[in-house]
């Protein structure tokens, strides 16, 4: 039955605030599933389960156009919600702090739109709604299972509070960067604080390593490099008058270009073991890979800024964003594999109540922006070729 695009977007509001009052975590996200399964299931949309809470759906199989496909997140965040909206997390210390409840809601309003509309559509279309971004490497497992098997083009997107609504960014090139963690132990001999001379002092060895990994990039790659190498953590637990044997780092690494890799990390490995060596301590040193950087492919980023142009995202190149920004995305495992593109959408303006949507990403009193929504849908009906509602 032809529905009226307002009564497919309040329904999408709807979802997306029913999954915003029940958050789950990454790999957990069985209720999300079971919820995004049974609106396919009532629009006669066929789906498939893929990565075990992921679900791939199709429309239009017979169309001869290019098969594109469109991708949304469903996990929230171990975080515990200060919004004050009332349809807040029901769950402890759980929350969609990142928007992936509206990317999910977005993609279900699109699926209703474009079911409405197959018959028109000139492209075959898939539809990615993707657990464990957060982390876990649901791209990589949804690629695995077959998710796009078949597909020219793919796009995501992610919602933005530092933009304004009615901009967006959607760059030739890296958008956001690669990502990985470094964990090291530095072990001594510890003793009493009154015989320093005694020891082998890890402390001492960890304000060191501290100070010579920060200048990894300000003095050892080169400034288009667009690193960023941070020491996030040290545990030096101790009592004031007994220095320790041990202290553990963990820090974080980010790259807007995956050729920066290797030498950080050996970088890393070299600083870190140089550096303990000459206060007398050893080191153990483990540095994990997590995500690539996005890179956009040109002709689909092209595409993706054409689409968002037409809605009125008039300050696409305009912002004063710096990009790439150094923030990470499972989206780049798609990327990586076929022709695509990925887009930051702004989303902070006041309301009629006074609601900036202008709290970051990740932060207890994030909120998303429900109008988004409709721009969105719109954006990706002008890429799959169906008619844009009104």
């Amino acid at each position: 039955m032809s529905q009226p695009w307002q009564t497919i977007l309040a329904s999408a509001i709807a979802s997306r605030h029913w999954l915003h009052q029940h958050p789950e975590l990454t790999w957990e996200e069985a209720q999300t599933a079971e919820y995004i399964r049974a609106q396919l299931t009532e629009l006669d949309i066929p789906w498939r389960i893929c990565a075990h809470y992921g679900t791939v759906a199709t429309l239009s199989p017979q169309s001869e156009g290019s098969h594109i496909a469109f991708r949304a997140d469903m996990d929230a965040l171990p975080i515990t919600e200060a919004s004050g909206v009332n349809y807040c997390s029901v769950e402890p210390g759980k929350m969609h702090a990142c928007g992936h409840d509206g990317h999910t809601a977005t993609l279900l309003a699109a699926a209703a739109w474009f079911k409405q509309n197959e018959s028109l559509l000139p492209h075959r279309i898939s539809l990615l709604f993707q657990p464990a971004e957060e982390g876990g490497h649901g791209a990589k497992k949804m690629i695995e299972e077959g998710a796009l098997k078949g597909v020219d083009y793919i796009y995501g997107w992610h919602n933005w509070p530092a933009l304004a609504y009615g901009e967006a960014l959607c760059p030739d090139g890296p958008v956001m960067s690669g990502n990985g963690t470094f964990h090291i132990t530095l072990t001594g001999q510890g003793g009493h604080a009154s015989q320093p001379e005694m020891t082998h002092d890890p402390v001492l060895a960890a304000a060191a390593v501290t100070l010579n990994l920060q200048q990894i990039v300000s003095r050892r790659l080169p400034p288009q490099a667009n690193a960023v190498v941070s020491v996030t953590s040290i545990n030096a637990m101790s009592n004031v008058t007994v220095i320790p044997d041990k202290v553990k780092l963990e820090g974080s690494i980010r790259l807007s270009q995956p050729q920066w890799r290797a030498p950080i990390n050996q970088l890393i490995e070299e600083i870190t073991s140089a550096t303990a060596s000459s206060y007398g301590v050893e080191a153990e040193i483990e540095i994990r890979a997590r995500y690539e950087a996005t890179i956009n492919h040109p002709k689909a980023a092209a595409d993706y800024r054409a689409a968002l142009q037409a809605e009125r995202c008039d300050h696409t190149a305009q912002s004063k964003l710096l990009m790439p920004l150094m923030a990470s995305e499972d989206f780049s495992y798609y990327l990586n594999e076929i022709p695509g593109a990925f887009a930051l959408i702004g989303m902070a303006e006041t309301s009629k109540k006074g609601q900036h949507y202008s709290a970051p990403c990740h932060s207890p009193e994030y909120v998303f922006n429900d109008h988004v929504i409709e721009q969105v849908v719109k954006v990706f009906s002008r890429l799959a070729g169906a008619p844009v509602p009104e």
